[in-house]
């Protein structure tokens, strides 16, 4: 299984004037706040614990740094982003992480993907449907992930893949993850790692690879 060589927390920023300068290639993780983000990274890095899990979903107001030294194709940045959509946390809290979100996704030229993650067992909803919107229009590739798969019976993945794919308007079928048995993680470190292999910068046009 394919894992980090080295991985380090770098920094957290609170506002855009705290983003740290873009020397390395980055890839941004985005989803709802219980989707299991930290985990994911943890899992993808082989570091547990890098990424701090909470007990309180949607707490984790700051976008997070973590440098990454790739077993093999260099090094990059992965990039941990508020979660959003989470009930517990109050609606004007929820709308001012947008500024900061939005300011990093179209400012950042150092930003190769954005890897979003969807629960196996909840699907794509709206706020998936208009984040990819979003994405598209500002011509950044997306990888869509389907986490705690191993929640799911095997007979059940692929069907749920292919369900997700329909209801997102996906142009093939998201990835299958578990943070617990380490499933998935081979086929997203080589997206990962072919998209920070591309030219530098974002590609141009509205142009999304889902």
């Amino acid at each position: 299984m394919m894992k980090a060589r080295r991985a380090d927390f770098l920094t957290s920023a609170s506002e855009p004037a705290g983003f740290p300068r873009p020397e390395l290639p980055e890839i941004a993780f985005a989803g709802r706040s219980n989707v299991g983000k930290s985990s994911l990274i943890n899992a993808v890095v082989g570091v547990p614990g890098l990424a701090r899990t909470s007990r309180t979903p949607g707490r984790t107001r700051l976008i997070n740094w973590f440098r990454v030294e790739a077993a093999v194709g260099g090094s990059l940045a992965l990039v941990d982003l508020p979660g959003y959509g989470y009930a517990a946390v109050p609606h004007q809290l929820r709308r001012a992480f947008r500024p900061l979100v939005e300011s990093y996704l179209v400012g950042r030229d150092a930003l190769r993907a954005v890897v979003l993650l969807v629960d196996a067992r909840r699907g794509g909803e709206d706020e998936e449907r208009e984040l990819l919107a979003y994405l598209a229009e500002k011509g950044i590739p997306v990888q869509v992930v389907l986490t705690k798969s191993d929640k799911l019976a095997k007979a059940a993945r692929r069907p749920t893949a292919a369900a997700v794919k329909r209801q997102l308007g996906l142009a093939r079928d998201p990835l299958l993850c578990s943070a617990s048995r380490a499933e998935g993680l081979d086929e997203l470190w080589r997206f990962m790692l072919a998209r920070i292999a591309a030219p530098g910068g974002r590609p141009p046009g509205p142009r999304v690879s889902v």
